[in-house]
């Protein structure tokens, strides 16, 4: 009986965008502490602002700057704040229309309990202590009436960075339990699919084409052919080899789809289509149960397979 494994998974990156007119100003106000918003062809005043009436599609260019404050139109409490939340202590997510603004603005509002916030209550903005250009500069509500914020001014803002941050558990299926079991042993293992005979790895649980569960194993080799590829250029965060470098599709010998690693151990402006690879395991002390097992694929010095024997996976 296989018993089925799981593992926490965490995916994080900087997402940088470019603002545009719009957004870019809103933003910029907000670090000045300054609220803006923009005025529909209905005369609705929406805030944040939209670039396109959301009705006539109209391009809006009427600007209308709003209160610091505003009461709160609907609201839930958070009893556990997750990590990267507004505040570190149990908190209310509200809708809070802004006095001047006909829509309403989704933020955190600061009281103690459920008990010291209602549907209707006024509240006003608490200001981020260091404004740096972002939806961050308001730091949360709080109860009360707006008071007068020492405004600041500067550069417009055109670019925002958000981290970007998932956390999740994991559970592998039994086939995939299956796969990185045998990976731990030094093992490529795939399933075939028993309508069109395709052999799939990572295996899955059922054939995408025939719709039928994949039930006969086949152990497959650590040799294959590369696909399709980038040359990679361009340095990034985290980055553990320095560039150029090649990612690639590695079909294995019996395979029927590909999956993607690392070609190394020779030139970037080398590799081809149809070159011949071959795994470079790391040392057994170190294999796991993950394809991070086979360090990279470097070239196996075979003669490049025909283009018909993978023409039908790129």
């Amino acid at each position: 009986m296989v018993t089925s494994l799981s593992a926490p998974l965490n995916v994080e990156f900087d997402y940088t965008r470019s603002l545009g007119p719009v957004l870019g100003r809103f933003i910029t106000g907000l670090r000045d502490r300054r609220i803006e918003g923009i005025r529909g062809d209905d005369g609705r005043v929406h805030v944040p602002p939209v670039e396109y009436d959301p009705v006539t599609a109209r391009k809006l260019t009427e600007w209308v700057e709003v209160a610091a404050a505003g009461t709160v139109r609907t609201w839930t409490w958070v009893s556990e704040p997750d990590e990267g939340q507004p505040l570190t202590r149990p908190f209310a997510w509200a809708l809070i229309q802004l006095d001047g603004a006909d829509t309403s603005m989704l933020h955190a509002v600061d009281v103690p309990s459920p008990d010291d916030i209602r549907t209707g209550m006024r509240v006003r903005v608490r200001w981020a202590a260091d404004p740096v250009g972002s939806m961050h500069d308001i730091a949360c509500f709080e109860p009360g009436e707006a008071v007068e914020a020492q405004a600041g001014q500067g550069e417009a803002v055109t670019m925002v960075t958000t981290p970007v941050r998932l956390a999740y558990t994991h559970s592998a299926s039994a086939e995939e339990t299956r796969y990185l079991d045998g990976l731990r042993e030094g093992r490529l293992l795939g399933q075939r699919c028993p309508v069109c005979r395709k052999v799939y790895i990572p295996p899955r649980g059922a054939c995408p084409t025939d719709g039928v569960p994949t039930v006969d194993e086949v152990e497959l080799p650590d040799h294959g052919t590369v696909t399709t590829f980038c040359i990679v250029n361009v340095p990034f965060l985290g980055q553990r080899i320095a560039p150029p470098y090649v990612a690639a599709y590695v079909l294995l010998d019996g395979a029927d789809i590909a999956f993607q690693h690392l070609i190394l151990g020779c030139d970037a402006s080398s590799v081809r289509m149809g070159m011949r690879v071959e795994a470079v395991w790391r040392p057994r002390e170190e294999w796991q149960q993950s394809l991070a097992n086979i360090d990279h694929f470097e070239p196996s010095g075979e003669p490049d397979a025909p283009f018909e024997t993978y023409s039908q996976h790129l």
